[in-house]
This record gives C-alpha cells, structure tokens and sequence, in this order.
C-alpha cells in the first residue's frame, strides 16, 4: 500500500445561470480531481472543493509540494501524512498579517484536504471497505436536503413554491433556503411561503452566508419562529460569528456555521464559546477527512451536532460515520451542480428522503475520464 504518484486536477465549468445568495453571485462549478496511486495497483480518485480564485494554486501546491513529501509512504499511515503536510512550510507569500493570510493559509487546508480525501479512498480501496465503515459505521443512510431558494433574474415567489414542490416530487426531505439577498422582512414572507408549500413535516432552514447583522438576523428569527426551522445557518456577518451567532441563539432556533472554518482550531471556538448548535464545517476546505474526524469528536464531546457543507460525495461517508450526523445537502438543479451529475459514474440512490451509503470501497463512486478531460482547466504538474 506505498504511495506511488499523487496529481491533483482542476477542473472548471461556467454555467448557464447566475445564482445568487446572500453575498454572492455563482458564475462557474469548480472543482479538484485527486488521484493517489499505490503500488498494489489501487487508485484512489476524488473530487471536492469550489474554490476558484486559489484553485490552480491550491493544485500546484499539491503537485509541486506534497507529491515528493508523500510518495513512498504507507497509505495506511493517515496521521503522518496528514503531520508531515501540515507542518511543511509552503511559500505563499503571506505577510505576516493574519487576516490578509487567511485566504492563503485555506490554500493550504484545501491542498492538505485534496490529498487527505483521496487518500481515505485509496486506503478503503485497498481494504475493501467504504470509508464510512473505516470511521465508524454509524448508520447506512443519511436524510437529504436541497441547497436551494436562489434568487435568479425574473424569480417570484411563486417559484420558490414550484421549486420546493419539485424537491418533494424527488423525495428528497427538505430545503436550506437562501436568504439576506432581499429585505429581513421579504425573506420573512419567503420562509412562511416555503413552509406553506413544503408542509409540516418538510425540512426547512435558512442561510444568509453572512449577510446580516446581529439585530436583522435576530429579527428574521423571530419573524420565522412559528416554522419550525431546523437551522439559521450563518446568520450574522464574518467578524461577529461568536458573540453574533451566540446572541443569536437566544432566539430559541438552532444555529449552524463552520463552513468557513479551515481547521479545527477555528472550529475549537465556536464550539466551546457557545456560537453553534450544528457545525458545518467542510473536509474538502478544512484539511480533510483526518482532521474533520478530530472536529466531530470535539463537537460530541460538547453536544454539537455535525452537518456538512454541500460536497455530498465526502459528506454522506463522514456523516454517516459518526454518532450525531445531521443530513447531506445536495444542489438537485443540474444547472447550478453539472459536476455532481457528469463527473462520478455511480450516483447514490435516494429513497424516502435518504441517501443511502454505497457499500463499494472507499467512497464509493468511479470517475468519468471524459468529463475529467473535457473540463480541466490548465496543466499544473
């Protein structure tokens, strides 16, 4: 099981809308393909990420730095790997000025992550086993729910209704609207319109990705209290997300956050100062299954409760893995995810609202090489 070669692949698609979210606007899918080939013959093949201002740097990193670092190691040996990455230093031309290297210092959590991912799937592929299996195997299923409620040119209310009735139709078991675009007082009514089209029993939850202040997001709160939302995810803006999102919490809703967060040093705070009800933090962003695993244990220990942002290729495996996993997000739009229709070969199924956890080693799922091909962005070996 020695490491043989490691190559990380950018790949990149414009779509054919604009999706827009709270502080947002999405132009383009991107993602990275890694591979990790051992000496058994096993390749493990992965994809994760939408990082596109950093996403050729981040492969490069992964080419040009962790390759040599890593192969002829034992893939079995996770936490050296992952100890041997994250204590290389990598010139980023940081300036020794910490908010201005957080965008650098993430080049390297995703670099650490892409080869961490594919990794996990090499060792699964080797021992035969799904990688849920190797951190657990909690549980065979995870409930589904659509990242969804953009707001696109000519959108009207009604077409959030159309919308969720369509998710319903697939059987899939609740939404994570978008929010903080419009008026507190308009999503307000949006969220009441969701609820009224999704029923009692529909998953309903909101993300403004950090749009308002604390009073906004407090008076939304309020405003949705009677909806049974499961979550306000991100409610309040990047330099408020402990004292924000705690005062938040007041409220009486769930909070969940963390999809920011690049390691579990960051997620140590929201945790333990009260912010968070749910933790979103993300294993293709946050340096990996190795370190998510260390996240979640941290998190049972306080009471929190594990979600995922979006990625379900790596999410359903981690979450289904663990004791207090939440639910698996998925864009069911082809339009705002062609990646996650085009680029595996084997989907997961969806029945009754959960997504089932494939028992094929690893992650489960092949890659298309004609997808792969078709969209990769530029060599960077």
């Amino acid at each position: 099981m020695i490491v043989k070669h490691i190559e990380a692949i950018p790949l990149v698609r414009e779509l054919e809308e604009v999706f827009q979210g709270g502080t947002y606007k999405i132009t383009s899918r991107n993602t990275i393909v890694t591979r990790v080939e051992l000496d058994n013959g096993v390749v493990g093949e992965t994809f994760g990420g939408d990082e596109d201002q950093y996403q050729l740097e981040v492969c490069r990193v992964v080419n040009t730095v962790y390759r040599p670092l890593l192969v002829g190691g034992d893939v079995r040996d996770v936490e050296v790997h992952w100890e041997r990455m994250w204590t290389t230093q990598v010139d980023l031309n940081n300036r020794g000025i910490h908010s201005l290297d957080l965008a650098k210092h993430c080049v390297l959590t995703q670099a650490i992550a892409a080869v961490d991912i594919a990794m996990w799937d090499a060792l699964g592929k080797s021992l035969q086993q799904p990688v849920y299996k190797l951190l657990g195997g909690f549980r065979d299923r995870i409930p589904v729910i659509a990242i969804g409620g953009y707001l696109r040119e000519g959108d009207s209310f009604v077409d959030l209704e159309t919308e969720i009735g369509r998710y319903k139709e697939e059987q899939i078991q609740g939404i994570k609207m978008k929010v903080g675009k419009l008026s507190v007082e308009e999503d307000i009514e949006r969220a009441h319109l969701a609820r009224r089209a999704g029923g009692p029993n529909f998953h309903l939850c909101s993300d403004s990705n950090q749009a308002w202040t604390v009073d906004e997001a407090m008076k939304f709160a309020r405003g949705v209290y009677d909806l049974n939302f499961a979550w306000l995810e991100e409610p309040v803006r990047w330099h408020d997300q402990i004292e924000g999102n705690a005062r938040v919490r007041m409220v009486g809703i769930p909070v969940n956050a963390g999809q920011g967060e690049i390691s579990r040093h960051g997620c140590r705070e929201l945790i333990t100062r009260g912010a968070v009800d749910i933790i979103n933090v993300d294993a293709t962003i946050a340096a990996g299954v190795t370190e998510w695993r260390r996240i979640a244990g941290m998190a049972h220990s306080f009471g929190v409760t594990m979600a995922h942002h979006e990625e379900p290729q790596v999410a359903l495996h981690l979450l289904a893995g663990v004791p207090h996993g939440l639910c698996v997000e998925i864009f069911p739009d082809y339009t705002r995810d062609p990646m996650w229709f085009d680029l595996p070969v084997e989907q997961p199924e969806i029945r009754d609202g959960y997504m089932l956890v494939s028992n094929r080693p690893g992650f489960g799922f092949n890659l298309r090489a004609e997808t792969i091909e078709k969209w990769s962005a530029v060599d960077v070996n």
